[in-house]
């Protein structure tokens, strides 16, 4: 039996509507008990039969309800991860710089001498190319290629020559940042050999201590899941990190032509303590001009 005369609206405060709504319930078929026949909430919760509880969600087929939930402790390797970038974020000031670098001719360029050496030297990827880099750069800028430490007297920054590259480095027990060691003595094939070996002995958990320890700049990279932009966090006590996102094609506008380029972003941190804005900018733009001209990762 309807409450409500066909064609009258039913008389209800919002919050009754509102919680009609939530229910399901068709105010016209609720007959109100309040002053002029107004429906009290009362009355909606009698008409519903839920007696002022929310109903179950409904299901159908094999939708079911889950509520099963899983405890798992921070222990070992995780945890260990955990606090120590949970200090980076406390201690560092970190901000972060991302620049767009079209790598079209490092890829032809990767293409070619893969093509030509891979069966001798083995295969390069980018990041070679991408250390190679950051070796020409650091003499520049040393201020990114260092260490911050705090003391009694405010803190003091060590700058470092030799360039230790960390390489963050996802295994199943978490993330690790194997060290290639010098790698401004190295060759791209030479770095491109290390960072496999690294990579391997961390994933199969025979990396030793002193592959995981010294880095002075670290470089971090999501592969083919990279995204647009990230927002790496510093390998304390470091003072920069280097991220690398995807490599998409895109059109780019190019004297007055559209043409397909390769891009890829750069998403760098750095610690403001250390490293200036300007400066990390200009660090990367650095980083920009040896991978859009890759022979000048050559020229001594």
């Amino acid at each position: 039996m309807t409450a409500s005369p066909p064609g009258e609206l039913p008389i209800a405060s919002p919050a009754v509507r509102r919680r009609a709504w939530e229910l399901g319930v068709d105010l016209r078929l609720v007959r109100g008990s309040g002053p002029g026949g107004r429906i009290m909430r009362d009355d909606l919760e009698a008409s519903a039969g839920t007696g002022g509880q929310t109903p179950p969600v409904a299901t159908s087929g094999t939708l079911r309800q889950r509520n099963d939930e899983t405890v798992v402790p921070v222990i070992g390797l995780r945890r260990k991860i955990a606090q120590k970038m949970q200090e980076s974020k406390r201690r560092i000031p970190h901000f972060t710089y991302v620049e767009e670098v079209d790598v079209t001719e490092l890829e032809a360029l990767r293409a070619r001498l893969n093509a030509t050496w891979e069966a001798a030297r083995g295969r390069l990827t980018l990041l070679p190319f991408l250390m190679r880099a950051i070796v020409k750069a650091t003499p520049a800028f040393p201020e990114v290629n260092a260490r911050y430490a705090d003391d009694d007297n405010g803190g003091r920054v060590t700058r470092y020559g030799a360039v230790h590259l960390g390489i963050a480095t996802q295994t199943d027990t978490g993330l690790m940042v194997p060290v290639v060691r010098h790698a401004e003595a190295r060759d791209l094939w030479a770095c491109a050999v290390e960072v496999t070996r690294l990579a391997e002995a961390a994933r199969s958990g025979k990396i030793t201590r002193d592959e995981l320890s010294g880095s002075t700049i670290t470089v971090t990279s999501l592969g083919a899941l990279g995204g647009i932009v990230t927002t790496p966090v510093i390998n304390h006590p470091e003072v920069a990190i280097v991220g690398v996102n995807r490599v998409v094609e895109r059109p780019v506008i190019r004297a007055g032509a559209i043409v397909p380029r390769r891009l890829m972003n750069l998403s760098s941190s750095f610690d403001h303590r250390v490293v200036d804005g300007m400066r990390a900018a200009e660090f990367v733009q650095a980083l920009r001009g040896y991978l859009e001209a890759p022979a000048t990762l050559f020229i001594d």
